[in-house]
């Protein structure tokens, strides 16, 4: 695979776009097997943060307002995901990522996964059931690791699991051998621009597969369920808590879940992912165990030992008998509801983060119900959903800073309850992202 893309970039004119994480292991990359030119596009100095440009004679840098201009210009554009170019003209761009070149060169070996909520859960239990099973495997993506970084130790039988994000499959023309799409909401509208765009590029998971590939869905969620038709030529399986839709569908029947009469895992066995959420996830991982033809049973110990990922209901510790819960990456409403239910006994909820102009209906609605009593509302969006507390049994507190919130829900909250902090709303206006936030949660928590 190495050799592949090697000779598909040399000898052209090359862009990197974008120089974080991923950008830089791009080049790191290039830089090994070539001494080739290249130019460095980031909206930022590049050279400032990674002073190794400094010595390298074969580069352009361009930086500023204006970096995404003359694109086109260029044989290749290799993008990273946080680069957003939804206000420019891309029809002549010829773009492609780490991803791409991966599907390109070694589809058959790739597991898929994208969602707005759920995917981090979903591939590194995939990749605990592969690793169960004996399978040389690499969690790369979304989840925090370059593609490039791992491509050495990637060998024709390594299974390499992927978090695929929005950005990551907005421009691939190449699909996984097995995609899942857990759910599709409202969300990153600063990037995408609308729903409709952000969900097309979710469905690009699906859209290049053909007969030999499989397309795994949820098919009791909207609007994923009526996306789903004839036009994708992968073979589907349906994931449905309520019913059996069928042939390839994975379901639930007296909390046993049923794919193609066959009884593959009881609910109530004991695990430590809570909540229907993780239902579904772990259906789906199933869905693939079966597949692959995996151990049933070595899956099924490796689902039930999980215990789950940092900032995703992850539990922070009993302090003065309060429990406390932190679960910063859930950035969107429906997200919350379903920690809160999943739960049970939220006492305090510690929510609020970045307008990103998301719809909110349903979360007001849940939060007046009174299902928990402590409401503590943060910047921006919490300000904006505590105006429309109506139910007057629930007890509202505006406080601007997480230090303080956590102070406060040590205060209120009572015993043997909990204290969850479940933002429904990205972190980006006090905190880098979701991690350094729940990080902070935790710290504020443990300190007495």
């Amino acid at each position: 695979m190495i050799n592949k893309i090697i000779e598909e970039i040399q000898n052209k004119t090359v862009a990197i776009l974008g120089f974080g994480m991923e950008g830089i292991s791009t080049y790191k990359f290039i830089r090994k097997y070539l001494d080739m030119h290249l130019t460095i596009i980031d909206k930022n100095n590049p050279i400032e943060k990674s002073e190794f440009l400094s010595i390298d004679e074969n580069i352009d840098v361009i930086y500023g307002d204006n970096y995404l201009d003359n694109l086109s210009k260029y044989d290749l554009v290799i993008k990273s995901p946080g680069v957003i170019t939804k206000d420019i003209d891309v029809s002549n761009i010829n773009f492609t990522s780490q991803l791409e070149f991966l599907l390109k060169y070694n589809k058959d070996n790739v597991i898929g996964v994208t969602a707005t909520k759920g995917k981090s859960t979903t591939v590194s239990l995939i990749n605990e059931v592969l690793k169960n099973n004996n399978y040389d495997t690499l969690l790369l993506g979304n989840i925090g690791k370059p593609i490039f970084d791992e491509i050495e130790n990637m060998h024709d039988d390594t299974k390499v699991v992927v978090e695929m994000s929005a950005l990551q499959l907005e421009f691939v023309d190449v699909s996984p051998h097995i995609g899942a799409i857990i759910n599709l909401y409202e969300d990153h509208l600063d990037h995408s621009g609308t729903v409709k765009h952000y969900h097309e590029n979710k469905l690009n998971i699906f859209k290049y597969q053909d007969s030999n590939d499989y397309a795994i869905y949820c098919s009791d969620i909207e609007p994923l369920n009526s996306y789903i038709n004839d036009s994708y030529n992968a073979t589907k399986y349906n994931i449905n808590l309520n019913n059996n839709n069928g042939i390839n569908c994975t379901y639930l029947d007296d909390n046993k879940v049923i794919l193609n009469n066959e009884i593959i895992y009881d609910t109530n066995d004991s695990r430590y992912l809570i909540g229907e959420h993780n239902v579904r996830n772990i259906m789906i991982v199933l869905t693939i165990a079966k597949i692959l033809n995996l151990d049933l049973n070595k899956s099924i110990e490796a689902i039930n030992n999980f215990h789950g990922i940092e900032h995703r209901l992850e539990y922070v510790g009993t302090y003065n008998d309060i429990i406390y819960y932190n679960d910063s990456i859930s950035t969107i409403p429906e997200s919350t509801i379903n920690a809160v239910k999943s739960l049970k006994i939220v006492d305090t909820l510690i929510f609020g983060g970045m307008d990103r102009g998301i719809n909110y209906d349903e979360l007001v609605n849940f939060l007046n119900t009174g299902i928990v009593r402590n409401l503590i509302c943060m910047p921006t969006t919490g300000y904006k959903i505590e105006k429309l507390i109506t139910n007057t049994s629930v007890n509202v507190y505006e406080i601007e800073d997480l230090k303080v919130a956590v102070d406060k829900a040590k205060e209120i909250t009572n015993k043997k309850s909990i204290c969850l902090l479940s933002p429904a709303a990205s972190s980006y206006e006090f905190y880098k992202n979701f991690e350094e936030k729940g990080r902070a949660f935790k710290k504020f928590v443990r300190d007495e």
